[in-house]
């Protein structure tokens, strides 16, 4: 008889954005005219920049001609966009960057998740909590995780470094030794940023430890701060300890399109094996590529048009978690994040469960969040709030909420 991997039976539950989508699913099929307003999954809601459409029309045209018919492409993606991302997202900034270096994807999450096929299943892990669920869940399918406790809402091997309001959402190293470490700046989902002397720590303790540094930077494009780091690779050593995970879908839109990168230096080196190397052997075995009219629309984004273009809709969403955050902390209500990053990290009013405060507003407001506690144990007391919305749906949405209030 076939044998299943059984730690898929560890995992609570669905997946967190799953049962959200459940829940309204569920509401609007009991309240079949509720106009309920989503500012909860975090999707985009703008079009694909000009520059981008009309640079995939052309590779489409392309694509119809015999001269210009592209099949198989390169795994690790086209010379054409590695070279333009390491020019333009890590030159410009006075970063080192080998196109050879830069994995181009169909999504960060799916980088995230898939990076764990190069580490051994022995390696202790350490999270930030709350914490985006796709570090925790891939780690428990891989057997990493130990046992899922539920009364403590936790996974027995995994390091739980809490990221609360008396620290700002940003912990410091922990004193156990830690072999994998996922850090997310800007964070998803407290919207929290680290600064350079705060990166510089983890590099150190990476360094020093032989740790290895999963850096998701999918938010970078939302800084605003200019003393802010948009990479990992701003940081002196970071090369030895570190991999970073970035993606089109926020910057630009490509949630549809599906495309991001990671980045794997050549210095990095575990067991005296190149992490480079063995990324590159996983991706040739497992992984086709990103169609080239996709990675040709991505390219686009680094044009002068295009860098223009989605500059525009990333203001458009700031302007929205400005909204979002103004209009919900003149209610009395305190918030977090919404400045550097898309996302608004809402403490619910009196002591409320993150759970409830989600069916409160979805049932007196119509208007979706994320559960705090569905990012982990120190989540529980906030909801999400998604500036990705349209503008004049976010606008309702806050005077919903204030007037359920």
């Amino acid at each position: 008889m076939a044998k299943i991997n059984q730690n898929y039976l560890k995992l609570p539950g669905s997946y967190l954005f799953s049962e959200v989508a459940r829940r309204i699913s569920a509401y609007s099929a009991a309240h079949p005219g509720a106009n309920i307003i989503r500012l909860s999954i975090g999707d985009v809601t703008q079009p694909l920049a000009p520059s981008v459409v009309e640079a995939m029309r052309r590779a489409v045209d392309e694509m119809g001609t015999a001269e210009g018919f592209r099949g198989y492409g390169p795994e690790q993606g086209y010379d054409f966009l590695r070279q333009a991302i390491a020019q333009n997202d890590y030159q410009a900034r006075g970063v080192h960057m080998d196109p050879r270096e830069i994995f181009v994807s169909d999504g960060a999450k799916s980088d995230c998740g898939n990076i764990g096929d190069i580490f051994g299943t022995d390696n202790v892990v350490a999270v930030c909590d709350p914490v985006y669920p796709v570090y925790v869940d891939t780690n428990a399918m891989a057997g990493r995780a130990g046992e899922y406790q539920e009364r403590l809402g936790r996974w027995s091997r995994l390091v739980y470094m809490p990221c609360v309001e008396e620290n700002g959402f940003a912990p410091a190293p922990p004193k156990e030794k830690a072999d994998i470490i996922y850090l997310c700046f800007p964070n998803n989902p407290t919207g929290a940023v680290a600064g350079r002397e705060q990166l510089k720590a983890w590099v150190d303790y990476a360094n020093a430890n032989g740790s290895v540094i999963l850096y998701d930077s999918a938010y970078e494009a939302f800084i605003t701060q200019e003393d802010i780091p948009h990479s990992i690779f701003e940081i002196e050593g970071a090369r030895t300890c570190a991999i970073e995970f970035r993606s089109f879908s926020k910057t630009a839109g490509f949630t549809g399109n599906r495309c991001a990168y990671t980045v794997v230096p050549m210095e990095l080196e575990r067991d005296g094996a190149s992490l480079n190397a063995l990324w590159n052997r996983r991706q040739s075995t497992k992984f086709n590529g990103v169609p080239y009219v996709v990675q040709r629309g991505a390219a686009a984004v680094y044009t002068p048009q295009g860098r223009e273009q989605t500059r525009a809709a990333i203001a458009y969403y700031q302007k929205n978690a400005q909204v979002i955050r103004d209009g919900l902390a003149d209610a009395g209500l305190q918030t977090f994040g919404g400045v550097n990053a898309p996302y608004i990290w809402l403490k619910t009013p009196g002591g409320m469960g993150s759970w409830e405060f989600f069916d409160l507003m979805l049932d007196r407001a119509n208007v979706a969040s994320t559960p705090g506690a569905g990012f982990g144990p120190s989540g529980e007391g906030y909801v999400r709030l998604t500036a990705f919305g349209g503008a004049q749906a976010t606008a309702e949405a806050v005077e919903r909420i204030k007037s359920a209030l």
